[in-house]
């Protein structure tokens, strides 16, 4: 997997934009592939049914958060088949000393996080069952790699975050990174406006296409924070998708690498 340095944004990009780069894919005989991962879901409320309407049938990663998920979210699920479950850490509890919130930072337990790894896997699975994959998502995208080989012992065979990322996993453990977070997390935690988020988009893809790289682009949703904006310009970014044939929304299942034997 190629890893392609942070591009620099425009913040003046428009939808004629985006239809431009994606013309110059179709010229050079390629299709750019986009994932949609959405965070924190744990049951079925009013801000996912809104989710799930703005996404129409693009296939979704719903990373999930395993000590706070309610039954009731699996049978929500089922008429909808291109939702894939990911495993959102353990609570989504901050864990750190000091410094930046992560419910995984250097100095926990191994122990304390291998139990954490192996009891969220085990619970999605048996309330999810296929559609829970074996993808691990670190709450606040922040992830010590000293356990990564615990990942991989709890049968996970990749972990998401934010790119770009300061180091490759490895070990058995693929990263299958978002690219293009829609919120403003410090700036009232609003969609971070259209010309913003195409500039952003924009910019992946042509180094993307310049690069000759492979890579998916994830995009970042989170639900429970997602105002009228947000909703609008992920339906005109579907349609958009949909429409265009260098163009398509994959489900994340086809980024995974092989099957790795579960404990």
């Amino acid at each position: 997997m190629t890893y392609v340095p942070r591009v620099a944004a425009t913040n003046s990009a428009e939808w004629r934009d985006l239809v431009a780069e994606l013309d110059r894919w179709e010229e050079a005989g390629l299709v750019a592939r986009l994932w949609w991962r959405d965070d924190d879901a744990v049951a079925w409320t009013p801000a996912l049914d809104r989710l799930f309407l703005t996404a129409g049938d693009a296939p979704l990663a719903l990373a999930v958060i395993p000590a706070d998920v309610i039954s009731g979210l699996a049978t929500a699920l089922q008429p909808f088949p291109q939702v894939a479950v990911l495993q959102h850490g353990w609570c989504h509890a901050n864990h750190a000393v000091a410094g930046k919130s992560s419910e995984y930072p250097p100095e926990r337990h191994p122990v304390d996080v291998a139990d954490e790894f192996d009891e969220g896997r085990q619970r999605l699975r048996l309330l999810f069952g296929p559609r829970a994959l074996p993808m691990f998502v670190p709450p606040w995208n922040r992830f010590s790699d000293r356990f990564v080989p615990l990942l991989r012992e709890a049968g996970i065979a990749a972990i998401s975050q934010m790119a770009p990322r300061k180091s490759i996993p490895g070990q058995g453990v693929a990263a299958i990174d978002v690219h293009l977070d829609i919120v403003g997390w410090h700036e009232g935690r609003k969609f971070i406006g259209v010309a913003v988020a195409l500039g952003r988009l924009v910019a992946a893809l042509r180094a993307r296409r310049e690069a000759g790289d492979a890579v998916p682009i994830g995009v970042l949703t989170h639900h429970l924070v997602m105002d009228s904006a947000s909703e609008d310009f992920l339906m005109l970014l579907a349609e958009t998708i949909a429409a265009h044939r260098a163009a398509r929304w994959i489900g994340v299942a086809e980024l995974l690498p092989q099957p790795v034997a579960t404990p």
